[in-house]
């Protein structure tokens, strides 16, 4: 779970991710950078009292992740993301699936697109709270729903890593545009 560097979240809504984490019975990590709780600039503070120990180490909060290598592990099953761009390619690139929660700007966009048209992931589209936080990561993670959206996300990261590859179409556009810049 990471929200990105600009995005701020209220406490109210912080606790309603931390209950839905929990109660989804996953294990999860979750970058938790100072900052991002509005009323609150240290990240263990704004925890509930004893809810880490209350986990039994299937939980792991942290101020910061190398984000593209946490992707890449194994481990992982779903990205929750505010949707950024580099975010959402990074996340395309491993073929992780993504629960969105935007926050502003293409954010909105990219989440419509994972979401809705690639079909990668599944949005928040009721707001944050505890149920639907569960429910969504339980969808995504040990439901038929999951297993489908995670079969579309290696497909759409095999077009995307081919894009990259020499004669690719990104590959091709960056070519061109060196070639116009030259």
């Amino acid at each position: 779970v990471s929200f990105g560097s600009a995005a701020r979240i209220d406490h109210a809504q912080f606790l309603e991710i931390a209950w839905g984490l929990a109660n989804s019975g996953q294990p999860f990590l979750w970058v938790v950078r100072p900052g991002l709780v509005q009323q609150s600039e240290l990240h263990d503070q704004a925890l509930p009292n004893g809810f880490l120990e209350a986990l039994n180490e299937r939980a792991h909060v942290v101020k910061w992740a190398p984000q593209k290598e946490v992707l890449a592990h194994p481990a992982v099953g779903a990205f929750w993301t505010h949707c950024g761009w580099n975010s959402t390619l990074e996340s395309i690139c491993e073929g992780v699936p993504m629960i969105c929660t935007p926050c502003f700007s293409d954010q909105m966009v990219d989440a419509r697109f994972v979401s809705d048209v690639w079909k990668v992931g599944l949005q928040l589209e009721h707001g944050i709270e505890r149920g639907e936080v569960e429910r969504t990561i339980r969808r995504l993670m040990v439901e038929k729903e999951g297993e489908e959206i995670k079969e579309r996300a290696l497909k759409l990261m095999e077009k995307a890593n081919l894009s990259l590859k020499e004669g690719g179409s990104s590959y091709q556009s960056l070519d061109d545009l060196v070639n116009h810049i030259l």
